[in-house]
């Protein structure tokens, strides 16, 4: 194993040290009869595989955590915030804005109606005073009660 760089070493044999049966590791070399010489192998190259994945994903990662906040800490990531912060501060003015001046042109609708309302309440008063409730002067479809709210 040590000449190779082996990580693993395996023996395959028919007559088994003492204390294994079937298959098992003696001074850090599995040892295995032919029958389950397959299962192991099974195994031994999963776990291999295993092995090598998570060390691939831990290589260069001092590199990358470094990079990763030289980015972080870095004038260009700082004036990019910066940016998203202004746009996100234009658009909530915009918006409060923008309602602000809904509100008040529907304030001013109101109160425009209002005064059609009171001025058609008015005349209506005066001509039922002259003419009496024969009069029909709904003006708005429905019950006409618009007139007296």
């Amino acid at each position: 194993m040590r000449p190779e760089g082996a990580e693993l070493g395996v023996i395959v044999s028919q007559a088994m040290p003492d204390g294994i049966t079937t298959f098992g590791q003696k001074d850090g070399i599995w040892i295995c009869t032919y029958r389950d010489v397959v299962a192991l192998v099974t195994i031994l190259r999963d776990t291999l595989q295993r092995i090598h994945a998570a060390t691939r994903s831990q290589e260069n990662k001092g590199d990358k955590m470094t990079l990763l906040y030289n980015y972080l800490t870095s004038s260009e990531f700082a004036h990019q915030w910066s940016a998203i912060s202004e746009g996100f501060s234009a658009m909530r003015t915009s918006i409060q804005r923008e309602r602000e001046q809904m509100e008040k042109l529907w304030k001013a609708r109101e109160k425009q109606l209002e005064k059609v309302l009171l001025n058609a309440a008015h005349i209506r008063g005066s001509i039922e005073g002259i003419a009496g409730m024969d009069v029909d002067l709904n003006l708005l479809p429905g019950d006409g009660n618009y007139l007296l709210d």
